[in-house]
């Protein structure tokens, strides 16, 4: 399975951060425009929708039409993991239906002072069987910018 990883220190405390990553506004804010993204429901573990905060068990339904190129491209996120303690925080939402045959996407936060480390790690995997997993690499084409683009922009609404 292929992965990417991306880390940048934010001039922002570990609660600012984790705050803002703990409903869809953040994934909207973050998400590059060129994406076309469209949340279409957000459902908390116990059906509710529209929740405040994106515990594990959450699923978010998306729709996405990158460059406004093709049909739309359906996604649900489920997160299956939420932690926080005094110094770290992370969550993990995984693709239960979506154009990737896997996509494991891990959120780390590290509290440095009044600084946080944010870290993204993503597993991954193209359909097409092996050749999908011989190509799969060639995915940081689109990661790299993509999740570039996440960071400087958390620094930019947070710092």
């Amino acid at each position: 399975m292929a992965t990417y990883t991306r880390c940048t220190r934010i001039g922002a405390p570990l609660s600012t951060i984790w705050e803002f990553h703990s409903d869809e506004s953040g994934l909207e804010a973050l998400t590059p425009d060129w994406m076309g993204l469209d949340i279409v429901s957000v459902r908390g573990p116990d059906g509710t929708l529209d929740p405040e905060t994106l515990d594990a068990g959450s699923k978010i339904r998306m729709s996405m039409r990158p460059f406004d190129v093709g049909p739309a491209q359906r996604w649900t996120s489920h997160i299956v993991a939420r932690e926080l303690d005094d110094y770290t925080a992370m969550f993990r939402d995984e693709m239960i239906g979506g154009p990737f045959k896997k996509w494991v996407h891990t959120h780390r936060f590290y509290a440095d002072g009044e600084k946080t480390l944010m870290e993204d790690h993503v597993e991954y995997e193209f359909p097409g069987g092996g050749v999908g997993r011989a190509v799969s690499p060639l995915g940081i084409i689109g990661l790299e910018p993509m999740f570039r683009q996440r960071h400087a922009k958390t620094k930019a609404l947070l710092e």
